[in-house]
């Protein structure tokens, strides 16, 4: 009893140092605890890593206790809000890394899963916001109907595309999906009813009865900026991508997937339908991608194509790619990895593009996949 006390303690602890140190790194704000507290980081993740004892026995108290770990982080990433409520814009920038943790769910299917590369996610991201801008502003419908339509919306264009995508293979495919994404920015900018290059404002805030996501949060007290709303909207949406990406990883599906990944011509001769898996792949990819449209278009109640340009794609893929391919957990690793530490260092903003390319560029070359790569299958 009491050994299994201390190592309940001992997780805990290992939770609450990790939280501490990142929250830390989250409020920072002058140049040099920013780069103390990041170093700390890195330190402690290297540490981690290259001692194979305290790796073991960090794996071994979260397998043994997997159900204490997970509500210990949840009741941490609820208070974020709360701890946060004088910084709002920190509240905004945890919702912004939601969004992309969507758009990364989703992209980990095809690039991890089924090895395709795919540069579409500005267009199906963009697909799922004015969807839901369009029909809020001209229909009136509640976001919580427009929530699905804008999924399935993005979901049929991904339908769509996937068709002549089975035509091509490896970087041509990479290329169709690059000038899709081109071909829709272009089309957002030059059709009239989409706002042309203006695009929609006064979109209205989701309403729960009478509450306004525009209003603040009355919590024990406390009163927490109206961010905190959609970024408890994002982390639901989040944890519900997780567990579904978790059973398609475990399915039938997920299987598929990964033979089409590994060997395609091996997959078809077992009796894979490849191009089914595939186009599936990139319907599912894009109806998640429509989901975060239509939450980012609701909180920024303005929307406009540069919104939705070909760095939101290369943002995603260098995101995925960094975490680790196939692995679910490592692309919200991946998502957080890259959406806090460029806001932190403003200095290289204007150079953005250029610094993903650079990681992705890297990346490949040192851990091709990924910081923390899809663990071997165990069958029992």
């Amino acid at each position: 009893m009491n050994s299994k006390l201390s190592q309940i303690s001992l997780l805990l602890f290992i939770e609450t140092f990790a939280f501490l140190l990142a929250f830390s790194f989250l409020v920072a704000e002058r140049t040099y605890s920013i780069l103390i507290t990041f170093v700390i980081l890195v330190l402690s993740g290297y540490l981690v890593r290259r001692i194979h004892s305290v790796r073991q026995m960090i794996r071994t108290l979260f397998q043994q206790h997997k159900k204490i770990a997970l509500v210990w982080s949840l009741i941490f990433l609820f208070i974020l809000p709360i701890l946060l409520k004088n910084n709002p814009y920190q509240i905004y920038i945890l919702f912004y890394a939601g969004v992309f943790a969507l758009l990364a769910l989703g992209l980990n299917w095809q690039i991890g899963g089924t090895n395709i590369v795919n540069f579409a996610t500005g267009a199906s991201f963009a697909t799922g916001a004015y969807t839901a801008a369009l029909l809020a502003k001209h229909l009136g419908l509640s976001f919580w109907i427009l929530l699905p339509i804008s999924g399935l919306s993005a979901g049929i264009l991904g339908f769509i595309l996937g068709l002549p995508c089975m035509k091509v293979e490896r970087y041509y495919l990479s290329l169709v999906t690059l000038a899709f994404t081109f071909i829709v920015y272009l089309l957002l900018i030059n059709f009239d009813w989409t706002g042309g290059p203006d695009g929609i404002a006064d979109i209205p805030f989701p309403k729960i009865g009478r509450f306004s996501f525009g209003s603040s949060i009355h919590l024990f007290g406390f009163e927490i900026p109206f961010q905190a709303n959609f970024y408890y909207l994002t982390l639901f949406l989040v944890i519900i991508t997780f567990i579904v990406s978790e059973r398609f990883h475990h399915s039938k599906i997920g299987l598929a997937w990964n033979a089409i990944r590994d060997d395609e011509i091996a997959a078809e001769c077992q009796g894979i339908d490849v191009t089914y898996y595939k186009i599936l792949s990139f319907a599912t990819n894009f109806f998640f991608d429509g989901i975060a449209g239509a939450v980012f278009a609701f909180n920024m109640s303005h929307i406009s194509p540069e919104s939705f340009t070909f760095n939101i794609s290369v943002t995603v893929v260098a995101m995925v790619i960094v975490g680790g391919l196939g692995n679910t957990g490592g692309a919200i690793f991946g998502v957080l990895l890259m959406t806090i530490i460029p806001e932190k260092f403003q200095i290289f903003q204007d150079y953005r593009v250029l610094l993903f390319g650079f990681v992705i560029l890297l990346m490949l070359f040192i851990r091709p996949k990924g910081l923390f790569p899809q663990p071997i299958r165990k069958y029992e």
